[in-house]
């Protein structure tokens, strides 16, 4: 993949994109087994890593907003150049088609609404952020984050006029981030229109709501919950948490194949939650259910109610020592573990000695960057 933008120093962000993507691949493997090692794990359980298309994979884009209302700019933090100057990034390689071929009109969007860029310099002005999320049919989610709700009035009134343009557009939200803060979001939104992306992952209709998290890169994404479901079918387990659930990846998907597996899926996002529920309930999957609230609270009770399989897919700090600590206790036969951070899972692994890895897979979820997915399949010794 050629980048314009990396060839003439204006962003950094793909590190690996002098590498050819086999090496890129190989390079990140080595990383993961290096990480890992000290778990002495036999060659025979690695299997081979997933690879991804190397261009037009970012099924989502974070556009920092700069410029002026009658020029806006859409992209990132410039390299060099007075703070809060911003580059434009609209013609990002790695962004789906549906994603580059919107950015223009949400562009003249921003003029035509009157939606004065936010000046870090100043700490003046409206608009952040533009955030755009893409469905694998094509369909969109924009998302425009506000100092505050001033220009919501002018929004709705253009906004029809943005959908006539952009009917491929399936929701509209505003969020309100009122603080100075280096964080993407805030804690406010405000839906204008629509109410959940699908996002069809290996057939299953997942619904994605605002502020549900969903993974980058939807055809790597396809193949880990593909993965991941084809091992725990040959588990044929009865019961099964997915602990960090997000809107119910692996849970649905294990709930699909396996008709009379209960499942209760836990996470902390109330809107991932709604999401999942409302897919199982499209799907009649009466034995799938889902909590908002917290993994570790939910787990950390009697370790003999643990249920046949755990799924985790925790954030880069890991499960943690606790939660670790709970699963090497329970009853829990087996534990699936994803994991973007192999240096937290190898901390967490060795807190579980008496669960041993069967299989482990790197999943290339971010090309050109040294970051990845792992996934750990892990059995319980029995002495």
């Amino acid at each position: 993949m050629r980048c314009d933008y990396l060839e003439r120093d204006l962003c950094r962000s793909c590190t690996l994109l002098h590498l050819p993507y086999d090496t890129q691949v190989a390079r990140k493997e080595a990383a993961v087994r290096g990480l890992l090692a000290p778990l002495a794990l036999p060659a025979e359980v690695w299997l081979p890593p997933v690879v991804s298309p190397d261009s037009r994979f970012r099924n989502k884009a974070k556009m920092v907003v700069g410029g002026t209302v009658a020029e806006p700019v859409l992209g990132i933090q410039s390299i060099e150049g007075p703070p809060g100057q911003v580059t434009d990034l609209t013609r990002c390689p790695l962004h789906d088609p549906a994603i580059e071929n919107a950015l223009p009109e949400l562009r003249r969007f921003v003029t035509t609404a009157a939606l004065t860029p936010y000046d870090v310099a100043s700490r003046r002005g409206e608009l952040k952020y533009v955030l755009v999320t893409a469905s694998p049919e094509g369909d969109l989610m924009v998302r425009l984050v506000l100092r505050s709700r001033e220009a919501e009035v002018r929004i709705r009134k253009h906004l029809p006029a943005l959908l006539a343009s952009l009917p491929t557009i399936a929701v509209v939200s505003l969020n309100i981030h009122p603080q100075h803060a280096a964080v993407l979001e805030g804690p406010e939104e405000i839906v204008l229109h629509g109410a959940t992306l699908t996002m069809t992952v290996d057939g299953l209709p997942l619904h994605l709501r605002p502020r549900s998290f969903f993974q980058t890169n939807t055809a790597v994404a396809t193949a880990l919950y593909r993965h991941a479901t084809d091992w725990l079918a040959e588990l044929r387990p009865r019961t099964l948490w997915d602990l960090y659930c997000g809107v119910g990846g692996f849970a649905l998907h294990a709930a699909t194949a396996l008709p009379d597996l209960d499942v209760l899926g836990v996470e902390v996002s109330p809107e991932a939650v709604a999401s999942a529920e409302r897919t199982a309930r499209d799907l009649g999957l009466d034995r799938a259910t889902f909590r908002a609230d917290d993994a570790g609270a939910v787990a950390l009770g009697d370790p003999a109610r643990a249920p046949d399989v755990v799924v985790v897919n925790p954030p880069r700090r890991g499960i943690g020592p606790d939660l670790a600590g709970w699963l090497e206790t329970s009853r829990a036969e087996h534990v699936l573990y994803s994991s973007c951070n192999a240096a937290s899972l190898a901390r967490d692994l060795t807190a579980m000695p008496s669960l041993r890895v069967e299989r482990a897979q790197v999943l290339d979820m971010f090309p050109h960057t040294d970051h990845y997915e792992v996934l750990v399949l892990l059995s319980r010794e029995r002495r």
